[in-house]
């Protein structure tokens, strides 16, 4: 089964990482919520302490180095506070907004990470590409519903906000493959470094939790776990602009749950967001395929 798995393209192996990746942090924020009325510092501080139980373990088995490659310290460090943004938005707009609002919002990523590999690794972004990601951020708008009038604006710009930040995460996680890093550490890195930064606020202000809400946070824990290695691998074997489509199957995954258990039904507007920044990511990726080296595709 590894062998058939790693004869095949890097391409192909990242699509089903990702896939994958989109199913675990479905799972994630399907926890997230049902854990209900705790402190969003809280509930991340649980999400990352399990992840960072389960990065150490499989960095133990596997017998890896636990000091990061030459010159890949600073973008650790990047990567992590612009990943723990990004859990901070996402959680947020969770606990405010429908799952599926949240997701999608927390998708922009994909298209900041463009942005970003075009500004910091030079993966250039070609007139139609920007058009794309120009549409993309219009159809946010339809979600976001940017007026006084409406009551979810601040937890929509968080969400909004959060996808910008994943986005330049997911770009650091590029550029550290490119330099050869190990998965496993990436994660284990940014996992000791969000409970660093959180454990302050648990110890001083602890909030009481039921044994669902323990459940809810070990299993949002589990699956950021495997939502975390599944990213880093997909996004450390192809370029985003080969990959990051697939990512929007979390929409689908996040529009099915949502509604079979929370009762979610997004309105019209956020259904018309949803159309145009799925088309325009549909869009790009089969643009780059017909545009990308030969050796690039399938």
């Amino acid at each position: 089964m590894t062998s058939k798995f790693s004869s095949l393209s890097r391409k192909t192996q990242g699509v089903i990482f990702i896939v994958l990746s989109a199913l675990s942090f479905t799972g994630m924020n399907t926890f997230v919520r049902l854990a209900g009325d705790l402190p969003t510092m809280q509930k991340v501080f649980f999400r990352n302490f399990v992840a960072m139980i389960f990065a150490f373990l499989a960095m133990v088995k596997a017998r890896d180095s636990f000091k990061p490659k030459k010159g890949s310290l600073p973008l650790l460090l990047l990567r992590s506070a612009a990943g723990l943004g990004g859990i901070f938005g996402n959680f947020y707009a969770l606990d405010k907004i429908e799952l599926s609002n949240a997701s999608m919002l927390n998708k922009m990523s994909p298209f900041f990470a463009l942005i970003f590999s075009a500004l910091f690794l030079k993966e250039r972004v070609k007139p139609k590409q920007a058009l794309a990601i120009a549409a993309a951020f219009a159809g946010a708008l339809f979600i976001i519903k940017p007026s006084f009038g409406n009551s979810d604006l601040l937890a929509s710009l968080a969400g909004f906000a959060g996808g910008m930040a994943a986005g330049g995460a997911y770009t650091c996680v590029r550029k550290l493959g490119l330099m050869g890093e190990n998965g496993r550490l990436i994660v284990l890195f940014f996992s000791v470094f969000s409970c660093v930064l959180t454990a302050p606020y648990l110890i001083f202000n602890y909030h009481y939790m039921s044994a669902l809400q323990w459940l809810s946070l070990l299993m949002a824990g589990l699956f950021a776990a495997g939502g975390q290695f599944a990213i880093t691998a997909a996004y450390t074997r192809a370029p985003s602009r080969e990959i990051s489509v697939y990512d929007y199957s979390q929409i689908i995954f996040a529009a099915v749950v949502g509604f079979f258990v929370f009762g979610d039904v997004p309105d019209l507007l956020s259904f018309v967001g949803y159309i145009i920044i799925i088309a325009m990511a549909v869009w790009m990726f089969i643009y780059n395929n017909r545009h990308s080296p030969l050796e690039n595709r399938g």
